[in-house]
């Protein structure tokens, strides 16, 4: 399956963005889609995820702001940002793993979140 991340942007804190990930195939199997980011010098880690049951997990930095969602109509996974803060700025990249195995295998191009304060 091939991910398009769309979305990302510069935006002042405090303000929206909602990123988008357009899958090749039906996302309807597939068992969890998840969101990660990248900031420069940090790890990539893992932002918010949603299963194919719709039960979603966040990052304890992100909760309460950032809400995942998935059409599977549209093959597409959401990441609605809000109350952005200068320290979500990241390449943020959508991942898809396919059996529920934990392991992301696969994964779209990044979309750059730049937050000014």
């Amino acid at each position: 399956v091939q991910l398009q991340a769309s979305g990302g942007g510069l935006v002042q804190a405090g303000g929206s963005l909602r990123l988008s990930c357009a899958a090749s195939k039906s996302i309807f199997s597939i068992r969890a889609m998840g969101w990660y980011r990248q900031a420069p010098g940090k790890r990539r880690e893992l932002v918010a995820a949603i299963t194919s049951g719709g039960s979603t997990h966040y990052a304890d930095s992100v909760k309460g702001r950032f809400t995942i969602s998935r059409d599977n109509a549209k093959n597409t996974v959401y990441l609605q940002m809000n109350s952005l803060k200068p320290e979500d700025t990241a390449v943020y990249y959508c991942a898809a793993d396919l059996l529920g195995s934990g392991f992301y295998d696969y994964w779209g191009q990044g979309t750059l979140v730049t937050v000014s304060s």
